[in-house]
């Protein structure tokens, strides 16, 4: 068991001072106390601010090896399309192990930058042209030890990918590492419960299917039936996918879902850029999660979302770093609230009653990531996983070290250098803003990538 000892805290009933929080050895919090007196035997955190960490509700780890390779224009109209292109051609190098060591890199980054945990769209389960590995969950299990290694709380959501694009397109053939029909994902489904249950305790595996490109209405009722819980899935990330979703369903995509799964809370729609009104409203109606990802879909050119209409209307928004071409927490806060200024012509936007914008934010990626990953997490408070940030305001100049204003800092005044500290389910894994593992982990991905810049096609 550890007791730490803050003198400031963000707990369910806003901010306090003098607050112990008891960790027990299952990585949940057992007991907080505040205005308490500090024990001789607890961990005294000095001047930091102790925050719940949020979870990082949606990653391609793999993807972190190839930041920065698409930027630069390939056609006269470069696009999410083209890009997607450059994936392709960068995936068809990785191997088992590459994809391990670059998971892991990608993990050791989220925690360095203040997430508590993650979960990863993984959708990567075959060799290059498509060959079963021996064990179907070999790619998953890659997964799992990255997670381990990274000691990152890990919600693993194995990926059904059927199609190559709307109205069931053939995929192609730089696509076959994705392929899964329904029996093959269900024999998926069960290696990667298998391999689950040697891992953390807090490592969850929850249900995902590509997107309305990639599995039919037909697979999608299937599976909502056979998999019992929420979903995550692609959706409306770009206006051509929505213009073929609908030209092929009558319906765009959000549209679709809501006229036709069961979605509702935990379940999580990654993107949801392109709404309507309607769809907006409706969304946040069934207590679904919108995973916004400001940073990717600044940088693939996707578009804005809908945050002040969705914030109004009651909606979940959590936060994930999706492409994984720069990871950083506070990035994707202030971004969203950015686009939402450029937007309307106005400031302090995603602001909820009087709170400030970096407050409104923060809780926001807090709620939305515990809801997405089905995690016990998001608040400090007996019971939950011990998810945990620390804030040291004498790292980096702030307006003011206390309550909203060190979030304000944080999230918009390069804030992000006073991070301390980082626990995962217990798992003390940043300590002085620096992995434990850092070298290690570093040293391998480093590695991969010198032989995957050398050696892919």
């Amino acid at each position: 068991m550890t007791t730490l000892f803050a003198k400031c805290a963000l707990l369910p009933s806003g901010w306090a001072e003098d607050v112990r929080i008891r960790i027990g050895a299952d990585g949940r919090i057992m007991e907080v106390e505040a205005g308490a007196a500090r024990d001789s035997g607890d961990v005294s955190l000095g001047e930091k601010t102790i925050l719940p960490a949020p979870g990082d509700l949606h990653s391609h780890g793999f993807q972190r090896a190839m930041a920065g390779l698409a930027e630069y224009r390939s056609t006269s109209a470069d696009s999410f399309w083209t890009w997607r292109e450059t994936m392709y051609w960068f995936l068809s190098a990785l191997s088992p192990d590459d994809i391990e060591a670059v998971t892991a890199f990608a993990f050791m980054e989220m925690a360095e930058a203040g997430y508590g945990a993650v979960a990863e769209f993984h959708y990567v389960h075959n060799a290059p042209g498509g060959a079963r590995y021996d064990d179907i969950a070999e790619m998953s299990s890659r997964i799992i030890a990255a997670g381990e290694t990274a000691g990152l709380g890990l919600t693993l959501l194995p990926v059904f990918y059927a199609y190559g694009g709307a109205n069931k397109a053939p995929l192609k053939p730089r696509q076959k590492r994705f392929e899964t029909t329904l029996d093959s994902y269900a024999s998926l489904r069960a290696g990667v419960t298998r391999a689950a249950k040697s891992g953390a305790p807090d490592l969850f595996v929850g249900n995902s299917f590509h997107s309305l490109r990639a599995a039919g209405p037909e697979e999608i009722r299937i599976l909502t039936e056979t998999y019992k819980g929420a979903f995550h899935v692609h959706a409306a990330e770009q206006v051509l996918e929505v213009d073929d979703v609908k030209a092929w369903l009558g319906a765009r995509p959000v549209e679709w879902i809501l006229d036709n799964t069961p979605i509702g809370p935990g379940w999580c729609l990654v993107h949801a850029t392109h709404m309507t009104e309607a769809e907006t409203t409706g969304l946040a109606r069934r207590g679904a999660v919108a995973g916004v990802c400001p940073v990717t879909e600044g940088n693939l050119g996707d578009g804005v979302f809908n945050g002040a209409a969705y914030l109004e209307a009651g909606g979940k928004i959590g936060f994930g770093t999706d492409s994984n071409i720069s990871i950083s927490l506070a990035d994707e806060l202030r971004l969203l609230e950015y686009t939402q200024r450029v937007t309307h012509k106005s400031r302090n936007v995603m602001c909820r009653g009087e709170w400030s914008a970096g407050r409104t934010l923060y809780e926001l990626a807090l709620e939305g990531g515990a809801a997405a990953l089905s995690r016990a997490s998001g608040t400090i408070a007996a019971g939950r996983w011990a998810d945990l940030v620390t804030l040291d305001p004498s790292k980096v100049s702030l307006s003011s070290g206390e309550g909203d204003r060190l979030l304000d800092g944080f999230v918009f005044a390069g804030g992000e250098r006073a991070i301390s500290d980082v626990w995962s389910g217990g798992r003390h894994i940043v300590k002085d803003g620096v992995h434990v593992r850092r070298d290690e982990i570093e040293s391998r991905f480093r590695a991969s990538l010198s032989r995957l810049r050398h050696e892919a096609p």
